[in-house]
């Protein structure tokens, strides 16, 4: 799902969030910021347990491919926005190139978010499985958005995982369409474990592992039985208890669920022994958000985390 706001109506939200954050909306162009809270801290969505559990005011509030309404998706810019609105959480999607290298893109294809077209007239359809990490290095995959983003690169899963780490966030990550990368839930796991992620402060609070397909949520808790995992889809109330078994949370679209339908998720146990959660998506707006806060999710997966935060939050935001 591709959502972006009209630009005046986004420019001017996010200039009053940054007020009142005591940031101006150059400054969060301007680059990174690590903020004095400590590590464990979970921005303006209250304090959250382990890996991405309810804060004590309301659902967790994940910021979808980082604060992607205002920056361009998936970018460094993007998470660098997420932290400087005070937002920990960012979403990510995980690919694999030609020569083997993991990167952080939402489209096996390079055309939507890059100018890999203008690049590479003769190379379509500009599968990111048939260009080299070298070449998709040299691509622009911040001016589709906008010039001031003219440059912005698409990160490596190691260059994303060093930027989270840096700016002290937590990461939702995707395995996106394992079925074209054969092997990727393994290698993901390594890169993980290279970039000090797998260790038991980023294992118990601050990553999570997610994809729509089962079998790859499955592969990922029998390779790491310690992870926190979770299915995206809305699977049948008679389907659920299949799920408890590997996974810890179900993440479905806002559109298809029901609060009997969240109630029910909770009711089951899931693989670390706990009551299954749920963390939906892609929620945009303040209506939805409090529809969906009121189904009793635990998590809101948006575009947008402040115009999210603000509506579940209320007088208590910021």
């Amino acid at each position: 799902m591709y959502v972006r706001p009209a630009a005046a109506a986004a420019a001017a939200f996010l200039g009053f969030t940054l007020t009142l954050l005591g940031g101006t909306a150059a400054s969060a162009a301007s680059g990174p910021t690590v903020p004095s809270s400590p590590s464990g801290s979970t921005g303006p969505a209250g304090p959250a347990g382990p890996a991405g559990t309810p804060g004590l005011l309301g659902p967790v509030v994940y910021a979808h491919r980082g604060a992607s309404a205002y920056a361009p998706e998936n970018t460094l810019a993007a998470i660098d926005l997420a932290m400087r609105l005070g937002f920990d959480w960012v979403e990510n999607d995980v690919q694999r190139t030609k020569d083997g290298e993991l990167v952080v893109i939402h489209d096996d294809t390079l055309a939507r978010t890059t100018d890999a077209e203008q690049a590479f007239p003769d190379r379509k359809p500009w599968r990111v499985k048939d260009f080299t990490a070298a070449e998709i290095a040299t691509l622009d995959a911040g001016s589709w958005f906008g010039e001031e983003f003219a440059g912005e690169r698409v990160p490596t899963l190691r260059e994303y995982l060093d930027r989270v780490e840096r700016n002290r966030q937590r990461l939702l990550l995707e395995v996106k369409k394992p079925e074209l990368y054969p092997g990727i839930e393994k290698q993901t796991l390594q890169v993980l474990d290279e970039a000090g992620w797998l260790d038991p402060d980023h294992v118990q609070r601050r990553l999570v592992v997610q994809s729509f397909s089962a079998d790859s949520v499955r592969l990922v808790h029998g390779l790491r039985p310690d992870l926190v995992t979770a299915f995206l889809g809305t699977p049948t109330l008679a389907d659920l208890p299949k799920y408890a078994q590997f996974t810890d949370r179900i993440n479905p679209w806002h559109t298809t669920i029901s609060a009997d339908w969240v109630a029910a998720v909770h009711d089951l146990t899931g693989a670390h022994g706990k009551a299954m959660e749920v963390d939906t998506w892609i929620v945009d707006d303040a209506a939805t958000a409090r529809k969906v806060q009121g189904m009793g999710v635990d998590g809101i997966i948006t575009n947008a985390p402040d115009v999210v935060h603000q509506a579940v939050l209320g007088a208590f935001a910021f």
